[in-house]
């Protein structure tokens, strides 16, 4: 099934359709979609990161957990498929397609799925729409980066501080100086190093194509993503599609903070789900080059909406009684394309 999953767009294949063989899988799923390729003239994707990717979904087996959900990206231009990331906006398609599949039994109203990622071994709860039984794809909710009205999927995360580096401050700071320049190595759901735009010289309100065609700044930025790898307990990132890189700045739009995100050789259209929650996380903690420029509003719990180049992400993220992040939520938007057979 294809599907458009938040801002994202890709595959969502049952396990048990892919070969379990590892190595003949990636070797599919590059035929699939066409890559290596900067077109995917023959394949599915769209020419970029942001519709490269997949979605392996299967019943599990774990207790109080319905499905489990591997996310891969399929790099566009190379013949690499990483499972070292999750993907937030892919995220938001699962349920809708658990429930398409059979996998979950959909209820009168709207249906709650819990999704095992096993990228990074932690829980998330999507509430779908499911009128009558049914899911509905119709609905009144909007995201920025999404033309039109969709019915909403919240997503619930738990857990998901250190999901992948070990601890929600691999580097036990909340400030490093790499390269020259003050970072912040985050992970709160995905792997993030947070800097201020100015700090590279940049203001972080440029378009996308302004900054991919910044060779100069794409390459001091990957200077300090190398260099933080093994800070961060992600070892050689050479060949990762983590840390993704964020450039923040003061909000323009009403909101928290304006981010500029490299994913992490490309800008970002958008920003990706668990990276806005990772950059809201890093708002909240004293010092860090996001928290001297972003704007916080009062009480436990707090909607910190991250600007990016087409709009802004809301985060809700609830505090516990010490201040640090309990919970983090937000409502995106999912589609299904087609569904059908594709041809490896």
């Amino acid at each position: 099934m294809w599907m458009r999953g938040g801002t994202s767009k890709g595959g969502y294949f049952l396990a048990e359709d892919l070969p379990s063989d590892k190595g003949a899988r990636d070797a599919a799923l590059l035929r699939i979609v066409g890559s290596p390729d900067p077109r995917q003239i023959d394949g599915m994707g769209g020419a970029d990161p942001l519709t490269s990717k997949v979605a392996v979904v299967a019943r599990s087996e774990r207790p109080g957990i319905d499905v489990d959900y591997l996310f891969l990206q399929v790099f566009v231009d190379r013949p690499l498929v990483s499972d070292q990331q999750n993907c937030g906006n892919i995220l938001a398609g699962v349920g809708p397609f658990a429930i398409e599949r059979g996998l979950v039994a959909a209820e009168n109203g709207e249906t709650r799925v819990a999704i095992f990622m096993e990228n990074t071994g932690q829980v998330a709860v999507a509430t779908v729409q499911t009128p009558s039984g049914r899911v509905t794809y119709a609905g009144e909710a909007a995201i920025d980066g999404v033309p039109g009205l969709h019915a909403p999927v919240s997503i619930e995360f738990r857990d998901t501080a250190g999901s992948s580096c070990g601890a929600l401050l691999p580097s036990g700071n909340a400030v490093d100086f790499v390269e020259g320049v003050p970072v912040t190595l985050i992970d709160n759901g995905m792997p993030c190093v947070v800097m201020k735009a100015r700090d590279l010289g940049v203001t972080g309100y440029e378009d996308r194509e302004t900054l991919d065609a910044d060779t100069a700044l794409k390459a001091r930025i990957e200077a300090i993503r190398l260099a933080v790898g093994e800070r961060m307990n992600l070892g050689d990132v050479r060949e990762k599609s983590v840390p993704k890189m964020m450039l923040v700045a003061p909000p323009r739009q009403g909101g928290a903070i304006c981010v500029r995100s490299f994913i992490p050789h490309r800008a970002h259209a958008t920003v990706g789900v668990l990276s806005a929650v990772s950059v809201a996380t890093a708002c909240l903690i004293p010092g860090t080059p996001a928290a001297e420029i972003a704007m916080i509003p009062a009480g436990r719990r707090k909607t910190l909406a991250v600007e990016h180049p087409t709009g802004a992400l809301s985060c809700v993220v609830d505090l516990d009684e010490d201040g640090g992040v309990a919970s983090a939520a937000l409502v995106r938007t999912a589609r299904k394309l087609m569904d059908g057979e594709v041809f490896a």
